[in-house]
């Protein structure tokens, strides 16, 4: 950590929580993610729901590829001064399993609106087809 890093407080990084101006606090350093956000396979709602916090938990309880972390140093903007940041809400549940049960429940109820139909049309064919041959 050279004298040239920029220390930030947990107020001065919470503003960027835009998806015009994002940036994250993972174990101790800030990243600027705005330039990521598109590509982020877990979508951007889950980088903007980790802005104004320590995302470590988040980011650890995803389980990040080595990859994913070594990608990370492009977008270094400095360090959190820890004082600033409150240690009461370490325990926040993971939201990246409960959203992705969401996109599972999305995906089955669209599913079904589009068979659903299909299948009555399927057997009203089928009654038509069975009662004319009768």
């Amino acid at each position: 950590m050279g004298s040239d890093t920029k220390v930030y407080t947990l107020a001065e990084v919470s503003k960027h929580n835009s998806n015009k101006d994002c940036w994250l606090i993972i174990d101790g350093k800030v990243y600027d993610v705005t330039k990521f956000l598109e590509d982020h396979p877990g979508g951007d709602e889950v980088l903007l729901s980790a802005t104004g916090k320590d995302a470590t938990d988040d980011f650890e309880d995803v389980g990040h590829s080595t990859t994913a972390r070594a990608m990370m140093d492009e977008y270094y903007v400095g360090e959190i001064d820890a004082s600033t940041v409150p240690t009461k809400v370490k325990y926040t549940p993971p939201k990246q399993p409960r959203y992705n049960q969401d996109k599972t429940s999305d995906f089955i109820i669209k599913l079904l609106q589009f068979l659903v139909p299909l299948a009555i049309l399927g057997l009203a064919v089928a009654i038509r087809i069975y009662t004319k041959s009768a």
